[in-house]
């Protein structure tokens, strides 16, 4: 390729990744704290001081640490009550274990647009899906790489129909929406320790709420639902989720340094933007009045004049080079020749195959003949602007390698990797 043969760029080493665990060395000892008390079970300080913690940073009265984000977003469908044959308003832009938990418990999906603000659920949809389900009281509401969403517009609409939300904000950890600390939105929410994630312990998870009961609920379905007797006795359906003693160790260790990491990421998003302001692209974006992200990933979106001709099918992408354009595989093959990973932007839940023929609304109504008969971003409403957003995005957007412990100069070459792609 022609990055190759006009720059003489060695391949990183070791590889840069997107985002990979940092560690600080306070994780090893709380972990060696378990192992030497023999904790090495699903009890433990570990786990107290881990949700005591959370509990006092995120402003919630109960913290419940389970084994991964996901099994709290089912704990918490089961808390809301969601059951078979109901339908469940979703972020449709976002990882696929938002939306599981859903039917796992036999509902439906229903999948909510985004909106280019900040990427996230477009409240002006939600209103939509309303209007076409009146019955749902269930939202789940992702918080995209990090960035808040709408919360003020989307808890209005919510309270106004009597529903509930499930803050998924299990990439958003540290992010705040006026001052107050993603996760203590909506009556449910859930955060995530995956070894990707901006506070790790390789694994974990955890339910935040504000009642008393909710939280003894999951610790016990959490236990597999032993009763309170002197035998294994069990009147409902139980699940092997608690966190580990040895995991909450890592988390922990980690904790102290959540600002810190924050800040990382920070600096490292606003390199790219200087790094890239007179292409034509753009960063993910965030509402900065009221928001502040906590910046997990950067991500890029390409403006449209700037893509060069582009296809995707269901597993595979081609391009064309042109000068002065470019595409997010393009860009994705160059960053990885030199040992760079990169991502595609979360394909949206109403384009994935086990997800198609579920329910998708946009802020002008039914969505799903959008997605079926025209390339993203094709079919305009009536402002002018795509409709099926969350595939226009998916289509010229990409994460970009965002490790808190990238170097500026790592960066530099990555910033130029990426403007070569556009010469």
């Amino acid at each position: 390729m022609f990055i190759e043969e006009k720059h003489n760029y060695k391949s990183f080493e070791p590889k840069l990744y997107l985002s990979s665990p940092t560690m600080h060395g306070e994780e090893l000892l709380y972990m060696k704290d378990a192992f030497d008390k023999n904790w090495m079970t699903t009890i433990g300080e570990n786990i107290d001081a881990t949700e005591e913690i959370l509990q006092k940073k995120i402003g919630v009265n109960y913290g419940v640490g389970l084994c991964t984000g996901t099994s709290a977003l089912h704990m918490a469908m089961k808390l809301a009550g969601v059951k078979p044959g109901d339908k469940v308003f979703c972020s449709d832009l976002t990882f696929a274990a938002t939306v599981n938990p859903v039917v796992y418990e036999g509902a439906t999906p229903v999948f909510i647009d985004s909106e280019y603000d900040t990427w996230n659920m477009d409240p002006t949809a939600l209103r939509k899906a309303f209007e076409i389900y009146p019955d749902v009281k269930v939202i789940v509401l992702a918080h995209l790489y990090g960035t808040p969403a709408k919360l003020d517009e989307i808890q209005k609409i919510a309270d106004e129909h009597g529903a509930i939300i499930i803050e998924d904000a299990a990439e958003s950890l540290g992010a705040t929406y006026k001052g107050k600390q993603t996760g203590s939105f909506g009556r449910f929410g859930c955060i995530s320790f995956n070894g990707n994630k901006i506070i790790t312990g390789t694994s974990g998870g955890m339910l935040l709420t504000n009642e008393e009961w909710a939280a003894k609920k999951v610790k016990k379905w959490s236990t597999q639902s032993r009763d309170d007797a002197p035998w294994y006795q069990h009147e409902e359906l139980g699940y092997n989720y608690r966190m580990s003693n040895v995991i909450a160790g890592v988390v922990r260790g980690q904790l102290p340094y959540l600002e810190e990491h924050i800040a990382q990421k920070k600096a490292i998003y606003e390199r790219y933007k200087e790094g890239f302001k007179d292409l034509p692209v753009t960063m993910n974006p965030f509402d900065s009045e009221n928001s502040e992200p906590n910046y997990w990933l950067s991500c890029l979106l390409i403006d449209n004049e700037g893509m060069c001709r582009y296809a995707q099918s269901e597993n595979f992408a081609a391009f064309t080079q042109e000068h002065h354009k470019s595409c997010p595989t393009e860009i994705l093959e160059a960053m990885l020749k030199y040992k760079a990973e990169g991502r595609p932007i979360w394909k949206p839940m109403h384009m994935q195959p086990i997800y198609r023929n579920h329910p998708f609304v946009t802020r002008e109504g039914s969505g799903r003949d959008i997605s079926d008969a025209y390339l993203p971003g094709e079919k305009k409403g009536k402002d002018g602007r795509p409709l099926d957003v969350g595939a226009d995005i998916f289509r010229r957007g990409l994460c970009l390698p965002s490790d808190n412990k990238l170097t500026p100069q790592q960066q530099d070459i990555l910033i130029d990797i990426v403007r070569n792609c556009f010469e």
